[in-house]
């Protein structure tokens, strides 16, 4: 394996998760005695570009053509997306402007910009969430990002003033040809904002159920600047976001543009620096830090079997499949998994063989304990869930530290 971005050979092991499948690949009854693959999930790091990065073991293809995340049925993901486009049209947008959306998903960002009359188009590689977004009249080209793609898209509606990339950049194993990509949509004095999980709370925080085989690779600043480049793009800005655990949006440019470099560039260079991530020691904490995680988690779990309780999970996001293939979570640990989308409703999830339902579950079996697997919805879900504290029922976060809450009392931190 070599480094996706500069092609050098130099990665150093960071974390290795063991093999899990795909997140993403919920399995129907019929398919219960069928294998699943498991694909490693080790995570490294290229010592010259400092680019953190696993094996592209799936293609976008296997991963995205018929997708099962739908970013609607998030309305604090929503809401974020209607703050940007009201931002973005009060202070970036000419009159005329023309916005494009890469991985638009459903239509949760562009619905916006579509309701304020602003010429848009949304590229979209998966067809079930090309269709979600149409109903919300969103227009999509359902196709992968690619070169070819971009040629298309830019030649038949004109350059963009606005690209925006939220939550992709992550997603693609091309990182160079993805990024030169973008280059090719923005127009000359457009922007190109980028959202992405920061490397920087991945490590502090001992993020890791954000690995997993859709995502490639994971940011800094330091590195993407240097992604950015090999485009022709320049960084004049960055955002540090609460989302997903904490994320940052990074301002593009060609290269040309006369727009300066805000501050804040340097100002998160430097919180990288602090913490050592522009050294490969600097990484090295991550994997004691994830062991104490699982072994928390397992603790809690098995105490709770032990003592009759009923534990269930809320919400069968990507990110917990990680977290409960690799602390070796099953059914007799966890019985049910209830989650909005309908889409998911009596599949099982990915390796672990548990089964997937409706929430209204929640309320019918009233559990003892409700494991949430997106932690990092944590004060959304929290108020979804309020109700379970008429029964005795508590919530656990696993990360980024263990955590169980009785509705309406205070937190009790690394206890059960």
């Amino acid at each position: 394996m070599t480094c996706r971005l500069c092609g050098r050979a130099d990665l150093r092991s960071v974390l290795d998760l063991g093999a899990a499948p795909p997140c993403q690949r919920f399995m129907t009854a019929d398919q219960l005695d069928e294998p699943e693959p498991g694909l490693p999930l080790h995570l490294r790091l290229c010592a010259d570009c400092l680019l953190l990065q696993i094996p592209p073991l799936l293609s976008p293809a296997d991963n995205f053509t018929d997708y099962a995340y739908y970013s609607s049925f998030s309305s604090s993901w929503v809401a974020h997306a209607r703050r940007f486009v009201e931002r973005a049209a009060r202070e970036l947008l000419p009159a005329d402007a023309f916005v494009v959306e890469v991985a638009a998903n459903d239509g949760y960002l562009l619905q916006h910009v579509a309701a304020r009359g602003i010429r848009c188009l949304g590229i979209e590689p998966s067809e079930n969430c090309s269709d979600a977004a149409r109903r919300r009249g969103v227009p999509v080209h359902t196709a992968f990002l690619d070169k070819a793609t971009a040629e298309r898209v830019r030649a038949e509606h004109g350059p963009a003033d606005l690209v925006i990339a939220n939550n992709v950049w992550a997603h693609v194993p091309d990182v160079v040809g993805f990024t030169r990509a973008l280059a090719t949509l923005v127009a000359e004095h457009g922007r190109i904002s980028i959202e992405v999980h920061h490397a920087l709370s991945l490590v502090r925080d001992a993020q890791f159920d954000t690995i997993y085989h859709e995502h490639f690779q994971y940011w800094t600043v330091l590195a993407a600047e240097r992604a950015l480049a090999v485009a022709g793009l320049r960084l004049v800005d960055v955002e540090l976001l609460p989302t997903h655990g904490g994320s940052i949006r990074l301002w593009a440019v060609p290269a040309a543009s006369d727009v300066p470099v805000s501050g804040a560039v340097a100002r998160v260079r430097q919180l990288e620096r602090t913490a050592g991530l522009d050294t490969p020691a600097g990484y090295q904490g991550l994997a004691p830090a994830v062991g104490q995680i699982r072994d928390g988690l397992l603790r809690l779990l098995l105490d709770a079997r032990a003592a009759g309780q009923r534990v269930v999970g809320y919400g069968a996001a990507g990110k917990g499949q990680t977290l409960l293939n690799y602390a070796g979570v099953r059914p007799d640990l966890l019985a049910w998994i209830a989650d909005k989308n309908p889409y998911k409703h009596g599949r099982y999830a990915p390796g672990t063989r548990i089964p997937v339902v409706d929430v209204d579950r929640i309320e019918q079996e009233r559990p003892d304990l409700i494991l949430v697997l997106p932690w990092n919805l944590r004060e959304e879900i929290t108020g979804q869930l309020s109700g379970v504290g008429r029964w005795g029922g508590r919530l656990v976060f696993a990360q980024p530290r263990l955590t169980v809450i009785d509705p309406g009392a205070a937190a009790i931190e690394g206890a059960a």
